[in-house]
């Protein structure tokens, strides 16, 4: 029989459910390969209810609850505590996915969800960049007393393997610096002025295909590449800092006319992020730019992403990421779970 691996989702968008999908189509693999089956035992929305069964809840019937607008109280099979932390503890899952929407500002509250999994014995797997960029310190050393694992793949390029890779291929490297794309809404936006879009139109297109979001301020305006930048930083360049001090610039005056001129001269407009640590001095900084064809991020086009880290033994490593969705993002969430599950053993 396989091991039950028991679920509690925070947040229930398009990651959440991508997941369920994700291990309900890999199940059979689960199986064979890894020996484990996953149970979803609590969910908690913002604005859609919260549910808990410890036998397991329908997730079927939560997505055509969700896909309603209505409320998943129904779901319940016992009280569905108020308290954030009681309702975790209530869950009695082996994770937590944090998948709730990001907090620029301080990352609350899902810091206050990974903590209250992890004094309560559970391991935590966040989508949300925002208990990294803000707690990743504090809330490691709060899994390592627990002896319990706080994993968070999925922050950056979606599933892409950047943490993983730096972790386990690249030991004894020393990452000096890096530069990147790494806002597929920016960099779509900027793609659509190229071929005649105004700046409003291609932020309507955006949105129309569900790549940025009603108020798309947090990718136009750079927040979401700083907060990447700042945990990037934080954790593979031993530099804590906060999203607030990465030198910012979006993209808001970027005109379709500018995008039109670079590329016949030549180059490409893209909102890069960069850090840097040399002789002693680190910066960090997200702005738009002029890249030519020389530059690895040049054809680098549409959602797609890419993250080029240059190191003391390796003067270039990237990674690029083609068009992601979801279900990308769900991946990441997956990889994390089977890697603490592999170093538990």
């Amino acid at each position: 029989m396989p091991r039950t691996i028991k679920i509690c989702l925070m947040g229930f968008g398009n990651v959440s459910q991508a997941f369920i999908h994700l291990v309900e189509r890999k199940k059979d693999q689960l199986i064979r390969d890894y020996g484990i089956d996953f149970k979803v035992t609590a969910i908690a929305t913002g604005r859609h209810g919260r549910a808990i069964n410890p036998e397991g809840i329908d997730t079927d019937k939560a997505q055509e609850l969700y896909k309603k607008n209505q409320s998943l109280d129904s779901l319940s099979k016992e009280r569905a505590p108020r308290d954030i932390r009681e309702f975790i503890a209530k869950s009695r899952a082996d994770f937590l996915l944090e998948n709730s929407p990001v907090n620029y500002k301080d990352g609350e509250p899902a810091i206050t969800h990974i903590r209250a999994a992890l004094e309560n014995g559970m391991h935590a797997v966040s989508a949300n960049k925002g208990p990294v960029a803000h707690a990743w310190q504090e809330l490691t050393e709060l899994a390592k007393s627990k002896n319990k694992h706080f994993l968070f793949e999925s922050t950056v390029m979606d599933g892409a393997p950047v943490f993983s890779v730096v972790r386990e291929s690249m030991l004894a490297a020393e990452i000096l610096g890096f530069e990147g794309i790494l806002n597929s809404c920016t960099n779509l936006i900027i793609g659509q002025m190229e071929i005649g879009y105004t700046f409003d139109e291609a932020v309507e297109y955006a949105q129309s295909i569900g790549i940025a979001e009603t108020d798309p301020s947090g990718d136009i305006d750079g927040w979401d590449a700083a907060i990447k930048v700042a945990l990037l930083a934080t954790v593979l360049m031993g530099e804590p800092i906060k999203p607030q001090q990465v030198a910012r610039e979006g993209i808001r005056d970027l005109s379709a006319t500018e995008a039109q001129q670079a590329l016949k001269d030549g180059g490409r407009w893209k909102l890069v992020c960069r850090a840097e640590q040399e002789d002693g001095m680190f910066t960090a900084c997200v702005a738009p730019e002029i890249v030519l064809p020389s530059s690895p991020l040049y054809s680098v086009n549409g959602t797609s992403s890419i993250v080029v880290f240059h190191t003391d033994v390796l003067p270039g490593l990237g990674i690029l990421e083609s068009n992601p969705g979801p279900d990308t993002t769900a991946f990441g969430l997956l990889a994390d779970i089977l890697h603490i599950l592999k170093i538990e053993k």
